[in-house]
């Protein structure tokens, strides 16, 4: 498959004409250009807002009670914040606030979204919900086993001895089975004697 694209685009650059080299310099997408014409002045002022931000303390109010404000927060809300704090992380952490530092760390590692604490008595919920489930599967087994068919006539105590005595009789596995001098187990033996009808 390799080979078959390689020479696939060997065949292609080989028919393009030398003067149709394309250069590989940024092209904004159409999207981009759309909000620049929108937003001229905008799109001028971003970089100084960006270096300032770096530059400057988040303020306290913004980050005070993050803990219990992040689930509630809107994710466009979530997404500025943790932007402006790693812009924040860019400079020497020396000049972060102690509050900037907790509230990095919590955004990164605190118990929230995936990793938020379960629930009181989920594990309960979750133990009775598996009894249930085996209890039924149980239910399900035996109701299988009512109505099905007795158990074959290879499947009596009388039959299995029988078939010792014919593999004593043919020398099956006359190393380590039943044929072997001193043997003393069950050999094919393993069901109860057949019911007296």
């Amino acid at each position: 498959m390799f080979l078959q694209s390689v020479t696939r685009a060997a065949a292609r650059s080989s028919a393009m004409p030398t003067t149709a080299i394309r250069s590989y310099r940024a092209v904004p997408s159409p999207m981009a250009c759309l909000n620049v014409r929108s937003q001229p002045m905008q799109k001028a002022i971003a970089p100084q807002q960006t270096r300032a931000s770096s530059e400057h303390a988040i303020a306290n109010p913004t980050l005070s009670g993050i803990e219990k404000r992040w689930e509630a927060m809107p994710p466009q809300e979530q997404a500025d914040l943790w932007m402006q704090l790693r812009d924040r992380m860019k400079v020497d952490w020396h000049q972060m606030t102690v509050q900037e530092k907790k509230a990095a760390y919590w955004i990164a590692f605190g118990p929230h979204g995936p990793r938020a604490q379960a629930p009181k008595g989920e594990g309960v919920k979750i133990f009775f919900k598996v009894a249930q489930l085996v209890a039924a599967s149980c239910a399900l087994f035996y109701v299988i086993h009512l109505f099905g068919k007795p158990l074959p006539r290879t499947m009596t105590k009388e039959y299995q001895e029988a078939s010792n005595e014919y593999a004593r009789q043919e020398r099956i596995n006359p190393i380590h089975g039943i044929s072997k001098e001193g043997y003393e187990g069950k050999g094919f033996v393993q069901s109860p004697p057949a019911e007296k009808e």
